[in-house]
């Protein structure tokens, strides 16, 4: 069954999944926060570390920058910032406290310090041009795209640039198909494996509908443009499943 026309994809997708985003998302990722690394592992067939050296060669960040880190999650994203450069200013925003906290001991594991607040991306706590970086990875499904895309384009510097990474829906039916019954697979074996709770195992229908009903790579890149970012650019694996996008916020004039 093919997406909801471009036009409409927003709208359907709150009217579908309004629900689940406010009410239930929040048990899920305080039920997986735990092992949610480990499992994105053996989900992913041992790749996860691939996918995260690929979106980090996007990432483009000089010394003393301030960085926001959008559903930072577990800090994945701002551990390899710091990792990479220690004189990093990284802030990290995620709804999950549960979440956060295991990102937090992570990233103390390291000697890393990030800023956490816990809140609603789509209402960014920070003031006007503000960060000359930002970064959503693995995310955006579960969110009001145009909107969270809004906010982090107003707190982003003149010239400050916005990497996204996300399992994006494939263009090829097949592609799509496959990639799709594998997923159930997954969502079952790694909901057995480490005995998820019942939040989390009402939710693995909506994981693979959301997909389902979200952008490809091309659509998602119209969707930078038409919110103003100029020098968008993409890049995909594995026939389109994952993407990933650069953009930057115009300077005046």
């Amino acid at each position: 069954m093919p997406p909801p026309p471009l036009a409409l994809r927003e709208e359907l997708r709150e009217q579908r999944f309004n629900t689940v985003w406010t009410r239930e998302l929040n048990e899920v990722f305080a039920d997986v926060a735990p092992y949610y690394d480990r499992a994105n592992f053996i989900a992913s067939l041992g790749l996860w570390g691939f996918f995260l050296d690929c979106f980090m060669s996007t990432v483009d960040v000089r010394a003393g920058e301030r960085v926001l880190d959008v559903c930072a999650g577990t800090n994945a994203i701002g551990i390899a910032l710091l990792g990479r450069e220690p004189t990093l200013d990284v802030h990290a925003i995620d709804r999950s406290a549960e979440m956060q906290e295991v990102g937090r001991q992570r990233a103390a594991a390291r000697g890393f310090r990030i800023h956490s607040t816990i809140g609603d991306v789509h209402h960014l706590p920070f003031p006007d041009n503000h960060f000359d970086v930002v970064t959503l990875q693995f995310a955006s499904r579960h969110l009001r795209v145009r909107g969270v895309f809004e906010e982090i384009r107003r707190v982003l510097k003149p010239g400050g640039h916005f990497h996204h990474s996300d399992m994006l829906r494939p263009g090829n039916r097949v592609v799509a198909g496959l990639y799709y019954a594998y997923l159930r697979s997954c969502l079952a074996f790694t909901g057995f494996l480490f005995r998820s709770g019942p939040a989390a195992l009402n939710c693995k229908r909506y994981f693979i509908n959301a997909l389902k009903m979200f952008y490809s790579a091309e659509e998602l890149s119209g969707v930078l443009r038409d919110l103003g970012f100029v020098n968008v650019t993409s890049k995909t694996v594995f026939c389109g499943m994952l993407g990933f996008h650069r953009a930057v916020k115009p300077s005046p004039g």
